[in-house]
């Protein structure tokens, strides 16, 4: 590969507590890994964006200078979704000749967020656009939406901007208001297990956005049974609704929408809850509330395909593991966990054979990984 002048590196993201709950505007945490993206690049002068990739097939070719035309379905919509929402806010007139390569070839790390804001910060960077790794997120998170079509939150891009190798995020998603929580001086030593299913999948044809919908409709029949306003859909979030409303109306609503209000408001008291564990280093109970997200994920959500939550249930029997849940939204891909490091072996070995005894088919593609966490993204 040729020498480039500039390199970004920008991570994926686990989320340990605060599943499916930033696009009702609630408490999340989340960790930047030492897994990630990497994009080479130089700027162009002309405008013209020339993108190969290590880990897809095919090349890139625009002009940023152009309005982004329809998607194509093709990984090169990323970098136009970017320049996309950078447009709406800067006037662009460089582009950039670059390279990019994927580190883990896994689903439910954020892949899609850690590319997005890569190209963010490398097209900022090539018109000289200054940017605090907030404005990063917020603007990768347009674009994820906006352009490519996945009615997320900030929890994604948030961790990959902002997260710090010695400490936990925790971001309020109504607010905007963050702050990294050190890890406590008495906390065991840990790493994350990411334990791939080998089924892969695509968030934008899943179940993602109808559940987006599902919890927005429980927050407007809670409106409609106390015989309040109704907003748009596109400003109704379960978070402006108090829990009390809930339990007054939950019986009366279709109980698919009253089990995706309960994951909302039961996540919240978990985050609340982990994050005072993360704070006086009791790790244990910090697991034990991340496994229990997963719990309300599959009874609650309603997520999760069979090959993760086999991987979830021999987890919970594993030694070695404090707790973990699945990465993403939990549509295929993979689980994560919080681990000790003396079991690795172990628990790789184990969960392997455990794994594979029930889906065999999957014995070239299933993975277990082991990463840290990690500074947010950055130039290297």
């Amino acid at each position: 590969m040729k020498k480039f002048e500039y390199h970004i590196f920008s991570p994926y993201r686990v989320c340990p507590l605060g599943a499916h709950v930033d696009h009702q505007h609630g408490l999340v945490t989340g960790f930047a890994i030492d897994k990630g993206i990497d994009l080479w690049f130089d700027i162009t002068d002309d405008g013209s964006v020339h993108l190969e990739s290590l880990t897809f097939d095919g090349i890139v070719d625009f002009n940023i200078n152009q309005p982004s035309q329809v998607k194509e379905m093709h990984w090169g919509d990323y970098a136009r979704g970017a320049k996309y929402a950078l447009r709406k806010r800067f006037d662009l007139s460089k582009g950039i000749n670059g390279v990019i390569k994927g580190s883990l070839p896994v689903g439910g790390l954020s892949s899609s967020a850690a590319v997005l804001i890569a190209y963010v910060m490398a097209f900022a960077k090539a018109n000289g656009i200054k940017l605090k790794p907030f404005e990063v997120a917020q603007i990768a998170s347009e674009a994820e939406r906006e352009y490519i079509g996945l009615n997320n939150g900030l929890l994604d891009q948030a961790c990959i901007a902002l997260g710090k190798k010695d400490g936990l995020l925790f971001l309020d998603c109504d607010s905007n208001e963050y702050r990294i929580i050190k890890k406590h001086p008495d906390m065991p030593d840990f790493e994350l297990g990411i334990f791939f299913s080998g089924l892969t999948r695509n968030l934008v044809n899943s179940d993602y956005n109808l559940r987006v919908f599902e919890c927005k409709t429980a927050a407007w029949n809670m409106l409609a049974y106390m015989d309040q306003p109704l907003k748009t859909f596109d400003k109704t979030f379960l978070r402006d609704i108090p829990k009390a409303t809930f339990e007054k109306t939950k019986i009366a609503m279709p109980a698919r929408f009253a089990r995706r209000a309960e994951h909302f408001y039961s996540e919240y008291r978990r985050v609340r809850q982990g994050v005072t564990a993360w704070e006086t280093g009791n790790l244990k109970l910090f697991g034990k509330l991340s496994f229990d997200s997963c719990e309300s994920s599959i009874h609650n959500y309603e997520c999760g395909s069979p090959e993760l939550i086999s991987i979830y249930e021999i987890m919970r029997s594993l030694p070695g593991i404090w707790g973990g849940r699945f990465s993403g939204a939990g549509f295929k891909g993979a689980c994560i966990a919080i681990i000790d490091p003396a079991y690795k072996d172990q628990i790789e070995r184990e969960l392997t054979a455990r794994y594979l005894e029930q889906f065999p088919e999957y014995e070239s593609t299933f993975a277990c990984f082991f990463v840290k966490p990690d500074d947010g993204a950055r130039f290297v």
